[in-house]
């Protein structure tokens, strides 16, 4: 790892690693960059509660508060401390800043990430960074080369879509970062809303988890299976089927996901565009019938949920602790910090 300007060129999702490591995704530079935050040490037992804190970026950055676009949180297990990844504006050239915030409410702004130590993980297989399509379906899909990541068992999972024929795909590389040994695998689902299987789809969100004794990766999709995928079986080039153990509900996309103890029981959290925050019990993920086949009328099957109440406008969320989240949630009053129980 060494200093220097890293040439960041969007903001994405983050996830840490082990001694204050920080990854933040920079999906139009299909990029993964790995900062040495040197934040290990206990910043204090304050709240991680900040109201109007697109206002209070928005004043450290030089720009209004409705031109803020919070795009991921995650909180150092270090230091207490969450990490917000930022877009100074809406367009998809909007520049990207590292926001910090402490326990207790304390606003700061990273002004210089060439002065910390990193390291990269370029991604070979993203798509063109290009506009296609016609209509709605105008896209430019180097954007989502990077739709999620996390550091788990000494490496770094990230899903996102490729150039490649099945575009969705899972990378799986060792940390700290070499060359040319990440694997990329490409996934395929069946996605029970559509009725149909999928390959062009990227996960939206995922957790690191095991699942039936097996390390896996739980992912959710938009319209919103929610799929198992053993780690063991990400392999350099390989084709995966992951196996879809929920189906939550149609016209919906998923927006961040934890996974938490409670009563001697594991759930997911998931927050979504349009059902609100799910609470998924694990006990029988590994055991329900995967879901082959259509499920009709935007119906759920599979795993059940309950959805939590008080919780309308979440966008992002991480855990905080063992008993505790963090999430930001929107409301007609602009964006804000909350700590919450985890219910």
């Amino acid at each position: 790892m060494a200093a220097g300007d890293p040439g960041m060129k969007s903001a994405g999702p983050l996830a840490f690693g082990p001694d204050g490591i920080l990854f933040a995704a920079d999906p139009k530079g299909a990029t993964v960059f790995a900062f040495a935050t040197g934040d290990t040490d206990s910043a204090g037992d304050g709240a991680l509660d900040v109201q109007g804190i697109d206002a209070k970026i928005g004043a450290l950055l030089g720009i209004g508060a409705d031109e803020v676009m919070i795009v991921d949180l995650a909180v150092n297990p270090a230091s207490g401390r969450a990490y917000l990844s930022v877009a100074r504006g809406k367009g998809p050239d909007a520049p990207p800043a590292l926001i910090c915030v402490s326990p207790g409410g304390e606003v700061g702004f990273i002004d210089d990430l060439g002065a910390l130590k990193h390291s990269k993980l370029e991604l070979a297989d993203a798509p063109e960074d290009a506009v296609t399509g016609e209509g709605r379906r105008r896209s430019n899909k180097r954007l989502e080369s990077i739709t999620d990541l996390a550091y788990t068992e000494g490496r770094v999972a990230v899903a996102g879509l490729s150039n490649e024929e099945f575009a969705s795909t899972l990378r799986y590389a060792p940390f700290p970062f070499g060359d040319g040994d990440a694997a990329s695998a490409s996934v395929e689902i069946y996605h029970g809303a559509h009725g149909k299987l999928e390959t062009h789809s990227p996960i939206r969100t995922f957790v690191p988890m095991v699942v039936g004794g097996e390390p896996s990766i739980v992912a959710s999709y938009t319209c919103t299976p929610l799929v198992t995928i053993p780690i063991k079986k990400l392999e350099p080039d390989a084709h995966v089927k992951g196996r879809t153990v929920a189906e939550l509900g149609n016209r919906n996309r998923p927006l961040d996901m934890i996974e938490y103890e409670s009563g001697g029981g594991r759930f997911l959290l998931i927050a979504n565009s349009a059902r609100g925050i799910m609470k998924v019990s694990t006990a029988d993920i590994a055991t329900v019938d995967s879901i082959a086949s259509r499920v009709e009328g935007g119906g759920a099957a599979g795993l059940s949920y309950e959805t939590v109440d008080g919780w309308d406008g979440v966008t992002q969320l991480d855990k905080a602790g063992a008993k505790f989240a963090v999430v930001v949630r929107e409301s007609d009053g602009g964006q804000h910090l909350e700590q919450r129980p985890l219910p």
